[in-house]
């Protein structure tokens, strides 16, 4: 049987969901074109990117696994280059991702993320304490006002990245999602990224803290094979970036779920739904990762109806596989807080579920209790058609989530 065309992704990631669906009618494994024109994979199907994420003979290492990467062929014109030349636990393979994985998720243990509970609420209720003071009736970017500095201010805190600095060592991070980026763009982002997070280790080896960051240097200092410098630093690359951009989206899809479908709302205020529900609800029809790179086929395999040549590249497509109509119904692509089947992927499985899974959902259910408490009258002042999306085809978010939080006349 022929293949079909590959679905041309379009970088700037106007409609990820239209473009999920059209990659989908192609079958559960299709053939995509990604920027520069490389040809790779896309799963939709939730069963066969379940079994992806298990399977042993997809690789994340681009150095062992891709060929083209490896021969020479894909270069640093490449515009995803950035996802290509991390070194952390998201390019490793084998026992090497299983070191690595090890040494970090210590910092995401339950009696650590639970330990974190007061300071996630001093940071929520102090960014309500400022939106508070803000004329009754005036309209705000709630993205860029609470959705983004709440997980921001955790996971640097954590992280012992001092206040002056966060800006900048989150820019990197955020730059590397953007795949509008020219390659040149792209690969000027990670050789400042890079050089920017060493410098911030180095500090921390001249003065160490109370930190995550001194925990990670002061290991590596008493045993050197268990971290190189390499790898420390692409693993804060991989820490600050996954602490902040996923939740940023899970809270503002979460928000503008609510305010658009009032009878959600409303059933969450009955206590008909939890919090609980509403986040997985949204994690689901809204996974805050759309589309990630990369896997490698370290042989040829068969998954999903096709053949997959060795060395070919594969992405996970989170927003489309949350909305498969085989696990989910006619209604897959409704937010539904009650349905009874909120199964999702959007964390990943597995060896490759998110290490920071835990934290992520303590702070979206907290901050956004907090928030619908503190502003019961918030309200969006555009249409939801007019909300522009991220720009990006890897993330799934919107540029901004104008709202009113309290009545112009209160």
């Amino acid at each position: 049987m022929a293949i079909p065309e590959p679905v041309v992704i379009d970088p700037a990631g106007h409609d990820i969901h239209a473009e999920g669906a059209r990659i989908r009618a192609n079958g559960p494994v299709a053939r995509i074109e990604l920027p520069g024109g490389v040809l790779g994979w896309s799963i939709t199907d939730h069963e066969t990117a379940r079994q992806a994420l298990t399977d042993h003979r997809l690789s994340k290492d681009p150095r062992q696994h891709w060929t083209a990467f490896a021969e020479g062929r894909i270069g640093e014109d490449f515009p995803l280059i950035g996802w290509v030349l991390m070194d952390n636990l998201t390019t490793r393979y084998g026992a090497d991702h299983t070191r690595l994985r090890r040494l970090t998720a210590g910092a995401f243990t339950p009696r650590r993320v639970e330990a974190m509970r007061a300071e996630v609420e001093k940071a929520v209720d102090e960014l309500l304490d400022e939106l508070d003071r803000c004329e009754p009736g005036e309209v705000l970017d709630l993205k860029a006002r609470f959705a983004r500095p709440m997980p921001a201010r955790v996971i640097c805190d954590l992280f012992g990245v001092p206040a002056e600095d966060r800006a900048q060592m989150l820019r990197g991070g955020e730059a590397n999602i953007d795949t509008t980026l020219t390659p040149e763009e792209s690969a000027a982002n990670v050789e400042q990224w890079h050089r920017e997070m060493q410098e911030f280790v180095e500090a921390k080896r001249r003065s160490p803290g109370d930190d995550l960051t001194s925990d990670l240097v002061q290991a590596q200092e008493e045993d050197g094979s268990r971290l190189n410098d390499s790898e420390l630093v692409g693993t804060l690359h991989l820490l600050l970036a996954t602490g902040t951009e996923p939740v940023m989206n899970l809270l503002a899809n979460a928000t503008r779920a609510l305010l658009t479908h009032p009878d959600q709302l409303a059933l969450l205020r009955s206590g008909a739904v939890s919090w609980s529900d509403v986040i997985e609800e949204t994690l689901r029809v809204e996974a805050p990762v759309a589309h990630l790179p990369f896997r490698f086929a370290v042989e040829d395999i068969e998954i999903g109806g096709v053949v997959i040549a060795k060395g070919d590249p594969v992405l996970i497509n989170f927003a489309a596989v949350g909305r498969d109509r085989t696990v989910h119904g006619d209604s897959a692509d409704a937010f539904d807080a009650a349905r009874s089947d909120k199964e999702h992927l959007s964390f990943g499985h597995g060896v490759y579920r998110c290490i920071g899974m835990p934290l992520a959902r303590m702070e979206a259910e907290i901050a956004l209790a907090a928030l619908f408490r503190r502003f019961p009258d918030i309200e969006l002042t555009v249409p939801e058609m007019d909300l522009a999306p991220q720009v990006t085809f890897i993330m799934n978010g919107v540029q901004t989530l104008p709202v009113r939080l309290t009545p112009r006349n209160r």
